[in-house]
């Protein structure tokens, strides 16, 4: 026989015991599975809305960078940068997580990014309406690379668990059940022949005492 049965106990209780883990490993085998089917599925969703999210941050920074061109010509280096330097904020963000088929994936929450003109710091009757487009637009563009962030690092998460979840159905599927059902094939093939060998004993022994 295979090593993998050589240590086996041919005994009933052992056949019943292997047959329950075979159970056992085949509901885990079908749970497993269905993980993977749900988690690819929402692998893919987040895929879609990672894609949508990088060509909004994509665009947004191309208007901000081109608005800030604008505001340069009007305004001069020396005066943007005095400007730049008046609307420099700490922002507080938090990290929290959702839960996707038990992935913990990040939820990025910031303050309020976007603020009133008046707010930034600078003067806006000795700078320009463009500069203000620009600082806008920065904020805007800001605000979706936090929720780019957050998506790039649930697909990354997702992928993850995914790979992991696949190694533990093919290891079920293609190890543990397939060596449980030998060993439970091995016994009761030993076991028919403990019983055929005891009907024949059994046989001899009425026939001597005939």
């Amino acid at each position: 026989m295979a090593t993998s049965v050589e240590n086996v106990q041919p005994t009933r209780g052992e056949l019943l015991k292997l047959k329950r883990r075979t159970k056992l490993a085949e509901r885990g085998h079908e749970l497993l599975r269905e993980k993977r089917d749900a988690l690819v599925t929402e692998f893919f969703d987040n895929i879609d809305l990672l894609r949508a999210r990088r060509e909004k941050t994509s665009k947004r920074l191309e208007e901000a960078f081109k608005n800030l061109i604008e505001a340069k010509v009007v305004l001069g280096t020396s005066k943007l940068k005095e400007a730049a330097c008046a609307a420099t904020r700490d922002l507080e963000i938090d990290v929290g997580s959702r839960n996707i088929m038990g992935v913990n994936v990040p939820v990025v929450e910031t303050e309020e990014i976007e603020r009133k003109n008046t707010e930034r710091g600078y003067s806006i009757h000795q700078t320009s309406a463009k500069l203000d487009e620009a600082a806008n637009k920065f904020e805007r563009a800001l605000k979706a690379i936090f929720e780019l962030t957050e998506s790039v690092e649930t697909v990354r998460l997702l992928a993850r668990e995914i790979e992991k979840t696949k190694r533990r159905v093919n290891s079920l599927e293609h190890v543990l059940i397939p060596r449980l059902k030998e060993n439970r094939d091995y016994i009761e093939m030993r076991l028919e022949e403990q019983e055929r060998e005891d009907y024949f004993r059994l046989k001899r022994v009425k026939q001597k005492m005939e």
